[in-house]
Parts: C-alpha cells; sequence; structure tokens
C-alpha cells in the first residue's frame, strides 16, 4: 500500500520555514530561492488541505495547526538524519542508541563504564542526553532511558517496560579535614567513621529534590537532629559531591557516584550507616520487542549494575 507521505524536500522547506517564520530567512538557509520554498509549502499545504502559514503584510505566520506539525516534522527529519547517518556510519553494521539519561549518573557511573561495552560491543555506539523527567517515547528521537525514580513513578510512566538496575542507597560524606573537626585521628592512622550523633552537629548539605533527605536519615539512626532541614541546598549530586569536597558541610550521596571522589581521598564516609533511598535507578524502554542493539546493551548494563550495585 503506498504511503501517504509528503516529498522529503516539501517537509524540509517546511520545517526551515517553520523555525524562522521566515521564507527568505529559509531559502538562505537551504540555497534555493525564495519562490521554490514557496512552491514546496503550497504543494505541501495542498497535500494536506490544511492552511500552515498565515500571510500578512510583513511576511507569513505559522497557523496553530502549522506550529504543531512543523514540531513534529522536526522530530521526524531529525530522526530520519539521525539514522541515515548511522548507516553511513556503520555500513550496515552494529547499530547505535540514542539514550536519555539523569545526569549524574549517566557522567559518574555509566560512562566509566562505556569503555568495556565497547570491549564486548564493539558495534554498539551510545549518544546520550540529559532528561530528567519522564516523557512519551513518541515524542521523542530517544530508543530508551536511564531514570532515578520511585516503583510508584515508573508504574505511572506510560507505553514502557522498566528493568531495575540498583537501589540509590546513600551515606554521609564529607571532606576529611572537616570529618577531623568531628573526630581526630592519630597520625598515621585511617580517616575514623564517627557516630550518627556526631554528624548532627555539623553543617549539613541538602538536595533540593530531596528536601527531607537527612531528617529520614537522623530519623532511620534514631538521632535528635533539629537542624536537620538547614543547609544550602543543590539540586544535583555532583553539586553536592563538590561542595562537600570543598569542606561546606556533609552530603547525603551514593556511594556509586563519588567513586573517583573516594578513590583520591577528596570524600571520605563519615558514617557507614546507609539509608536505603526509595527511589531506584532503571533503564525504560518503549513497551514493545526490543531491536537488538537495545537488547545487547539491556543485558550488558544489567550485568554491570548486578556486579557492581551495592548489596
Amino acid at each position: 500500500m503506498r504511503r501517504n507521505i509528503p516529498s522529503t524536500q516539501a517537509l524540509a522547506c517546511f520545517e526551515v520555514a517553520a523555525r524562522h517564520e521566515s521564507y527568505t530567512r529559509a531559502a538562505q538557509e537551504l540555497s534555493l530561492t525564495q519562490s521554490a520554498v514557496s512552491r514546496q509549502i503550497l504543494a505541501l499545504e495542498e497535500f494536506l488541505g490544511v492552511q500552515l502559514f498565515r500571510r500578512t503584510r510583513h511576511g507569513v505566520v505559522l497557523t496553530p495547526a502549522g506550529a504543531h506539525y512543523g514540531r513534529q516534522v522536526a522530530r521526524w527529519l531529525q530522526g530520519l538524519e539521525r539514522d541515515t547517518l548511522d548507516v553511513m556510519a556503520h555500513q550496515g553494521e552494529g547499530g547505535t542508541l540514542s539514550l536519555a539519561a539523569v545526569p549524574t549518573f549517566a557522567t559518574r557511573w555509566l560512562i566509566p563504564r562505556l569503555p568495556r561495552l565497547a570491549q564486548q560491543h564493539p558495534d554498539i555506539v551510545v549518544h546520550i542526553e540529559t532528561q530528567t523527567r519522564p516523557f512519551l517515547f513518541a515524542d521523542t528521537t530517544f530508543d530508551a532511558a536511564l531514570y532515578a525514580g520511585t516503583p510508584e513513578q515508573v508504574t505511572n510512566w506510560p507505553g514502557i517496560q522498566a528493568q531495575w538496575l540498583m537501589n540509590e542507597d546513600v551515606v554521609p560524606v564529607c571532606s576529611p579535614r572537616l570529618l577531623e573537626a568531628a573526630a581526630q585521628r592519630g597520625r598515621g592512622r585511617a580517616y575514623q567513621t564517627v557516630p550518627p550523633e556526631a554528624l548532627a552537629g555539623l553543617p549539613l548539605l541538602q538536595q533540593s529534590t530531596r528536601p527531607y533527605g537527612w531528617r529520614q536519615w537522623f530519623e532511620a539512626m534514631g538521632v535528635e537532629a533539629p537542624q536537620a532541614l538547614d543547609g544550602p541546598r543543590y539540586e544535583l549530586f555532583s553539586m553536592l559531591a563538590e561542595a562537600a569536597t570543598h569542606g561546606m558541610g556533609v552530603a547525603l550521596i551514593p556511594p556509586l557516584l563519588i567513586e573517583a571522589e573516594l578513590a583520591r581521598g577528596e570524600l571520605v564516609v563519615a558514617c557507614a550507616r546507609a539509608l536505603r533511598s526509595e527511589r531506584g535507578y532503571y533503564l525504560i524502554s518503549p513497551a514493545q520487542p526490543q531491536p537488538p542493539v537495545l537488547a545487547a546493551f539491556s543485558a550488558w548494563l544489567g550485568a554491570m549494575a548486578r556486579t557492581e550495585a551495592p548489596a
């Protein structure tokens, strides 16, 4: 059956004209004449039976239908260009994944492990963009997402399948010099952790997306902490880690996200009592059979998580 699809030339002209709301600027970008752009868009409007632009004395303005269709066409053309470049680059072998990911987990945990993926699957290339909230895969070009959230949030994400990777366990960490203020260490001895009540008197770094994190931690430890909600707030774990490294306070961070700082001694565990968060890390993908490249990545990612996630 013949598909009811406009010409790609007409769509390309429309996408650029819609982006600029100008036939003149579209013609300049596409190295065409203004009349050629106009003819392509007129042909597209006749094909659709819908007016995409309203002509004015000063040029053209998108109609509501044109604005909506323009967003869809831009996404379709972006995906087509990406897939075309992938085929050209890989000559039909292997494949690429477009992955949406929460930034700190992608930067601190996934990317340092991608060389292992390259060793096992040299034909797989992973493109990563930041995305922190659920979305509809039909409205994006993403193949999958690395998401941090609660089981309830994952359940309420429509049209997806979820692969649990690991829990988001957090422990108090701080700079060595800040820990020395709470527990002097003997000469030549390793830094000693302190009991939970010792942290109640230290400056606390808060995470804006988890405003009650410290209160929950102290309650779980059975410790009174009147200042549990006080302290500067930061949105990302990476911000908390940077602030803690500079001695600004104690932060609740999953150790898996600060492996480098712990290895270099820039951060130390202040108290070895972890709190299991309600949140976990998941690989999210559309609720349909996975293509081979995504299935291979999913299997590799699950093996990494099982091997390295805390018990």
